[in-house]
């Protein structure tokens, strides 16, 4: 009786909601309150997620993300480097308007109903623009936490979900209001999400593991939001490995979600490359109705990788998936009717392949697919967003500047038609480093790119075993902040400077030679790099607990071996942790920049928190002098570190 009563409320709710927004929109109109676009002063020293300094002269577009007008005609791509969004005819090319945000753009999405645009852009100092898609007249402007993404919009237009990435939350807004109407803490890095077709629950993705890297089971987790009520309803663990979550969608029917995201094979060291012995690329599928995951399928073919894989989108008919690799600049197209019907075999106990005799194992057979897709190069370089209008398919293409337009609704092979977006620029040296970096396409068999294990340039939350200073002690990957500025190299030391790490690591673990521009050019995007403000601070200032801190920080000793711009000596130390298993107990300092991104800590990812740095894993004081710190005291000294 009770789903009955709701099935009953359900149109009257959405009829006074279109009300509401109806009598809102007439009062603003008389008001003369829908004001123009407000701009922020980011513009001169705006950063993108990767740290990029960025800025009016900045001279490549970045197309991201995009969404499409309900007949194909039109898309609304965000570039974000170029900041800003614009709506470009999907036959032509043609620009009809165009919108500057003063920010990196992270997230788009379309009311179709009402024909907004919400575009979520900026890092700290974060905004959401609600832009009519019409004619690209700002609407209004609403604020945001740090770097927001991921924007949703409810059915009925009334309910904005919004993921503050490195807030760590989930924020609701009311669209008649404009005001917050709550807050969902989750897990980490919320970088997509999606709504089911009856708004009754919101799939959100996090992009990395929170656990300790020395887990047995290290992954990324999915948590279902209950839009009702705003609580967690479940929480999903992918499979171990599973980090550099990209996007999610959702199938029409409402009963599953698609995950993309990298499966990394971090229990093994890392000798070959071979039927993905260290990434595998990967599709995880969530049954909403049991709220559980159901299986993950691999992208990759038997001999070449499907490096890197971002935007996922299914045709509204529910017949096709289409999965981008932005790493090896091709796409997945899916007979998504046929995958379930073989998952389905295998559930009934089916033996459909000498791999997958069960759910659990398809997540290693690297044949599953077969079949079951079409493979289809693209002409431009590291597709990321993906979006379907009946069978047209446009995805955007980040480092080409450029859209890819096809038609997947037959069964040959679709031909694939290029759209550029602005004028041709020469790559500078650093961009041509930034595009080396996410190349799959130098890597023996396209399996991995760097940015595979350093997604956005920093760390997955792995431990890898990368046979640099022996065979069975793997160590917790780092992020390449400042690595040029901090030698050596390595938390063990092992490589002298950057520009020795970046060459062997092409060589040791994309197991290819790369020319000496490569290397060069990679050397100058790496160092280009800036850290994100931390979302600790307090309008960009240490806040009162922080100021304490500081000071703790050197009462406690600190200062000695954290010291410096970067806050490392450069040295190596033995600070009670060691020895690793093959007996080393010295490790480098590790610089605290941007600490607050780079969670897991010390050599091999032990402490999922800096307060377990200072307190579980400090015995002896021999990182600092922790012990008779009171909790208040600790409290204050984690977060100074955190605001660094």
């Amino acid at each position: 009786m009770k789903k009955l009563n709701r099935l009953m409320w359900f149109p009257y709710r959405l009829s006074i909601c279109r009300l509401a927004l109806v009598a809102a929109g007439i009062a603003w109109l008389v008001a003369g309150t829908l004001g123009t676009f407000a701009t922020t002063d980011l513009a001169a020293t705006s950063l993108s997620v990767e740290g990029l300094p960025l800025g009016d002269d900045y001279p490549y577009q970045s197309p991201l993300a995009a969404a499409m007008s309900a007949n194909g005609d039109v898309v609304y791509v965000i570039y974000h480097t170029g900041q800003k969004v614009e709506a470009v005819d999907v036959g032509t090319g043609a620009v009809s308007w165009s919108v500057s945000l003063g920010a990196a753009p992270n997230g788009i999405t379309l009311d179709q109903e009402r024909n907004r645009l919400f575009v979520t852009y900026g890092m700290e100092v974060g905004n959401i623009g609600v832009i009519d898609a019409d004619n690209g007249e700002v609407l209004f402007t609403m604020p945001a936490g740090h770097t927001p993404t991921a924007p949703v919009v409810s059915s009925a237009g009334c309910t904005l979900y919004v993921g503050n990435r490195f807030d760590n939350e989930v924020v609701v807004y009311d669209l008649v209001s404009r005001a917050v109407r709550s807050r969902t803490p989750v897990v980490r890095e919320p970088i997509a999400a999606a709504l089911t077709p009856d708004d009754a629950m919101l799939v959100v993705a996090n992009h990395l593991p929170a656990q300790p890297s020395n887990s047995r089971h290290v992954a990324a987790l999915v948590e279902l939001i209950n839009s009702a009520t705003l609580e967690i309803e479940a929480t999903i663990l992918l499979p171990s490995g599973s980090t550099g979550v990209r996007e999610v969608c959702i199938s029409p029917d409402g009963q599953y979600a698609y995950v993309t995201h990298t499966l990394g094979r971090f229990h093994l060291p890392t000798t070959q490359l071979e039927r993905g012995w260290m990434n595998t690329s990967a599709l995880t599928i969530i049954d909403l109705n049991s709220k559980s995951w159901l299986t993950t399928t691999l992208l990759d073919d038997v001999d070449m990788g499907a490096a890197n894989p971002w935007g996922v989108a299914c045709t509204a008919d529910g017949k096709t998936l289409v999965v981008a690799h932005s790493g090896t600049h091709d796409l997945s197209i899916i007979d998504r009717e046929a995958l379930h019907n073989k998952i389905n075999r295998i559930a009934q106990g089916e033996r459909v392949s000498e791999v997958s005799v069960n759910l659990n194992a398809i997540p290693n057979d690297l044949g599953f697919l077969v079949g079951l897709r079409k493979r289809i190069a693209l002409p431009g370089n590291s597709p990321r967003g993906v979006v379907v209008a009946g069978d047209t398919v446009v995805v955007t293409e980040y480092f080409s500047d450029s859209l890819a337009v096809m038609n997947v609704g037959s069964d040959t092979a679709p031909a694939v038609t290029q759209l550029a977006l602005g004028e041709t620029t020469e790559l500078s040296m650093a961009r041509k480093g930034e595009i080396a970096f996410f190349d799959a396409d130098l890597c023996f068999q396209k399996w991995q790119s760097c940015a595979s294990c350093h997604p956005d340039v920093r760390a997955d939350a792995l431990n890898w075993d990368l046979l640099n200073d022996g065979i069975g002690n793997p160590k917790n990957n780092r992020s390449l902040l400042y690595t040029h500025y901090t030698p050596p190299v390595m938390i063990s030391g092992i490589r002298a400077s950057a520009e020795v790490a970046v060459r062997a690591g092409f060589r040791f673990i994309q197991f290819a030679v790369v020319s000496d521009e490569v290397a060069e050019a990679v050397d100058e995007f790496l160092a280009t790099l800036q850290p994100l403000p931390s979302p600790h601070l307090e309008n960009g200032k240490l806040s009162p607990a922080a100021v304490r801190g500081k000071v703790i920080f050197d009462k406690a000793g600190c200062m000695y071996c954290h010291s410096g711009p970067y806050y490392t000596d450069g040295k190596m130390h033995d600070i009670g942790t060691g020895p690793d298993e093959l007996g080393i107990r010295e490790f480098v300092t590790p610089m605290l920049n941007e600490v607050w991104r780079t969670a897991p800590y010390l050599y091999d990812g032990r402490a999922a928190t800096i307060m377990d740095v200072l307190t579980k894993n400090n015995s002896g004081d021999k990182h600092g002098k922790t012990s008779e710190l009171s909790d208040d005291e600790l409290q204050d000294l984690v977060k100074y570190i955190l605001s660094l």
